[in-house]
């Protein structure tokens, strides 16, 4: 994927994160959110996520594969929230390259494990918010907006299209 300056701004934030939160709309249209571990660290337009087959969250994305996957690293203060389609995935090859050891916890039999499965988010646009200065910084915006009634600077915020 050929990325602009946005796209390859979203991509640096997301490097090396590992964990994100996916949302999915139950079949009653109400949000659920869990924590996930994410299969992969170079991001190529998808996100992919191995899960077990028998899970909530596969049985809302077979109802309606949107989903929304969130992203926050407190440390470097920058947030990324991704929407995308979901599609659940089943070929055993497709799930080897997507494989990590830290999921054998929870699938015992590794990539041969009958319940494993594997959801790829293609990711339609992504929204974020960076803001790279340290704590002292960040406090003494906020102070001068206190005395100014100016709104703070709170870093970068942009809307991509992928």
């Amino acid at each position: 994927m050929a990325a602009n300056d946005d796209q390859k701004k979203v991509m640096d934030l997301i490097t090396g994160l590992k964990i994100a939160m996916m949302s999915t709309r139950s079949p009653d249209g109400k949000y659920r959110s869990r924590p996930m571990a994410i299969a992969d660290t170079e991001f190529d337009g998808s996100l992919y996520f191995l899960t077990g087959e028998s899970s909530g969250k596969v049985h809302d994305l077979e109802k309606d594969s949107e989903t929304v996957i969130t992203f926050a690293d407190s440390h470097k203060n920058s947030y990324v929230a991704m929407r995308g389609q979901a599609s659940i995935l089943h070929d055993r090859e497709v799930i080897k390259q997507h494989w990590t050891e830290s999921a054998r916890p929870w699938f015992p039999k590794g990539t041969d494990d009958p319940n494993l499965a594997l959801i790829r988010v293609k990711i339609e646009e992504a929204e974020y918010w960076d803001q790279p200065n340290g704590t002292v910084v960040q406090v003494y915006g906020y102070a001068k907006a206190m005395l100014t009634g100016e709104p703070p600077k709170v870093g970068e915020h942009g809307k991509v299209s992928l």
